[in-house]
């Protein structure tokens, strides 16, 4: 113990204690005689961590005059002791569109905090600490949302960083449901998005308290002002309101963090009612099970509780919870309106639902409202590269849609590759980004087919059915009609790229349903389009038409009605399941030409003449011949009379016939990756 007054410390314990930690002890004492005039003391629980710098541990002093470290666990950089009243405890999230900031916005905020150490101690590699799978390294963005807590100003801040773009909006309403309030974040350069729209009306459904955050505004091309009047027009939220800060430089984020604690309100929870947790993500852990994140509403849990979920009902044993401060810590209990994680010891990934209520099992709890059903906007095929790998890659499956709840799966066969699943995602970003994670986290080789969205057909009798595959067409004889998903885009875009968007639009059969100016430089169109239309390439059209500027969004809408065809590529007479394909009749040619072309190039050639057709129904609308490798069967006749070479070549066609009616031709698994590729 020492005392400031002093301006030195009084050694109370062995000789062999540090010398380094009487140093730290008497720097501190200085700084706290300097701040105030009144005698204060410091209790400090020896040892220190070693990662435990005297510049951050002198700032901790003077975040509070009454700061004290008396029997306070200290977790890295990050105080874990001290707000665990409900009263000092926020809960918040950080949303926004795709790149405008929000994991560098979480990693200054913990660096202040102290949970991390500066940027000039963890170099380039460390950026976007929360970013850790190595999908989201390599593609620059956010796929899983991540949770940290850290302490500011006697203050215990839950920080959930989520993902930007339109195809994980079901993980940001997840993670919306575990927080009081959102940071809503915008970028100074760019101004509102299309995803920033989206993500503000989730917090707005929510109830959640915003606060609108101007990020980059060291850029020399930010324009806060302009940006504030468009969160005031289009939010509603008053242009005073605005936070100005600047995620690379750090300027700005003590304020930011003080209007979290200001402006945000503590967790509503009762702890000495009976435990009651929601289930808001789960991963397994090849070591430890499945490990769950929760948010504790009512209660408290420890060590050693046997809890159960309202969902499954399978009961297991707490073998450990802790707080992500960002890197897992152990903790002795969990109270309610914290976030933290439980570790059950459950093996089986089926054993845990996403969105389901946890709670003693010796206690009886009314279930909480969970998260709305999920809804799949395309559906694709995987299947093993060998069939050998099936059961390997099921097991992967079932791991992975345990940590991404929004994939629904369905057991599949094919006759050209076997048996596989048929899964449905939210977008086509987020199929490439589960299929990278299974080759990635899992070491799975897998072949994907074109993305399907489901469609409904009114049969004879009238009633709606509904096919996730094409497979399912021929299952219905008789159609009286064709309806499918339809979805309300945003399109937000310079001015001078107005006139591309609106063809583009038009060419995928959308239909114009608002223009509306924001500010003098950039212009927003919602328009109503097929969803088959977006499984497509026309977000990559969209891009390369704006030059990259435009953003875009879209929701769920009604469903239309459509003159669509089923299209069959057949080989040598023999229909290939894989590559049949649902398409408008009125670019049924144009689809069937440009397969059965690529197709021609891909396939090695026969002994016999092998017909590439594209068809609808019985009628080939597009064809191409495939010749045969010839053996020159006149290589032994020198000379002699014609008849001897007329007649070899007659028996030459007449094997090539026998042998294409009994022939039949494979199409190499690896053509079907080259085939289906954008």
């Amino acid at each position: 113990f020492f005392s400031p007054r002093r301006g030195g410390c009084k050694r109370t314990r062995k000789k062999e204690k540090s010398l380094a930690m009487f140093s730290t002890a008497l720097h501190l004492g200085r700084a706290l005689f300097r701040r105030s005039s009144t005698s204060a003391s410091l209790s400090l629980s020896l040892p220190f961590p070693s990662s435990l710098s005297l510049p951050l541990l002198v700032e901790r002093v003077f975040s509070s005059t009454t700061s004290t470290l008396d029997d306070t666990q200290v977790v890295g950089e990050v105080d874990v002791g001290v707000g665990h009243e409900a009263e000092r405890i926020r809960n918040f999230s950080i949303v926004a569109h795709i790149d405008h900031g929000k994991s560098t916005l979480a990693d200054r905020i913990m660096e202040l905090s102290g949970a991390l150490e500066k940027r000039s101690l963890q170099g380039k590699a460390k950026a976007q600490y929360l970013d850790k799978l190595e999908v989201e390294r390599e593609r620059g963005i956010t796929v899983k949302a991540q949770t940290a807590s850290i302490s500011w100003r006697g203050h215990l801040l839950n920080l959930v960083d989520t993902p930007g773009h339109v195809d994980f909006s079901y993980e940001v309403s997840r993670s919306l449901s575990a927080c009081e309030g959102v940071l809503l974040l915008v970028d100074a350069t760019q101004g509102i998005q299309a995803q920033t729209v989206s993500n503000c009306l989730l917090a707005l459904e929510e109830d959640l308290e915003i606060i609108p955050v101007l990020n980059k505004i060291d850029m020399p091309t930010a324009n806060p002002e302009e940006v504030k009047l468009q969160v005031e027009d289009v939010f509603g939220l008053e242009k005073s309101d605005c936070l100005e800060v600047s995620a690379k430089t750090g300027e700005g984020i003590e304020a930011l963090l003080d209007a979290i604690v200001d402006r945000i309100g503590p967790p509503e929870t009762k702890r000495e009612s009976p435990f009651k947790a929601l289930i808001f993500d789960a991963h397994h852990d090849p070591f430890r099970g499945v490990v769950c994140l929760v948010r504790v509403v009512d209660g408290r849990i420890k060590e050693g509780d046997k809890v159960s979920s309202c969902g499954t009902g399978i009961e297991s044993e707490v073998l450990e919870c802790g707080m992500m401060c960002p890197e897992p810590e152990r903790v002795k209990q969990l109270e309610g309106g914290q976030i933290g994680y439980l570790v059950t010891g459950l093996k089986s990934s089926s054993d845990i639902r996403i969105g389901d209520t946890m709670h003693k099992s010796s206690e009886t709890v009314e279930p909480l409202p969970g998260f709305k059903e999920v809804k799949s906007m395309c559906f694709g095929g995987i299947f093993p590269s060998s069939s050998d790998e099936y059961e390997s890659l099921k097991r992967a499956v079932e791991k992975l849609t345990l940590n991404d709840s929004s994939v629904v799966v369905h057991r599949e066969s094919s006759q050209a590759l076997g048996p596989g699943f048929r899964c449905g995602f939210l977008g086509l970003l987020h199929m490439e980004v589960f299929l990278q994670r299974l080759e990635a986290e899992f070491d799975q080789s897998v072949i994907a087919t074109k993305p399907f969205v489901p469609l409904r057909i009114v049969d004879g009798d009238l009633k709606e059915r509904e096919i996730l595959s094409p497979a399912d067409w021929d299952e219905i004889p008789t159609k009286r009609a064709v309806l499918e998903p339809t979805v309300l885009s945003t399109i937000i875009c310079p001015n001078q790229y107005v006139g591309k968007v609106i063809q583009l639009c038009h060419d995928h059969r959308g239909a114009q349903l608002e223009h509306t100016t924001l500010g003098s430089q950039r212009v927003m169109l919602r328009y109503n389009l097929p969803l088959p239309e977006l499984a497509g390439d026309f977000y990559d059209k969209l891009k390369g038409c704006t030059s990259g500027y435009a953003t875009f969004e879209y929701e769920e809408a009604e469903w239309q009605e459509a003159d669509l065809v089923k299209l069959d590529i057949r080989v040598n007479g023999e229909s290939v399941d894989s590559l049949s394909q649902v398409v408008p009749r009125t670019k049924s040619y144009a689809t069937g030409k440009a397969v059965v072309a690529k197709m021609k190039d891909l396939l090695d050639r026969q002994v016999f003449e092998v017909a590439i057709q594209a068809v609808i129904g019985n009628k080939v609308i597009a064809r191409e011949t495939l010749s045969a490798v010839r053996k020159n069967v006149l290589a032994k006749c020198y000379g002699g009379d014609v008849s001897r070479k007329k007649k070899l070549l007659a028996k030459q066609k007449e094997g090539k016939k026998r042998l294409k009616r009994i022939g039949s031709v494979n199409v190499p698994v690896e053509v079907f990756p080259a085939l289906l590729r954008k």
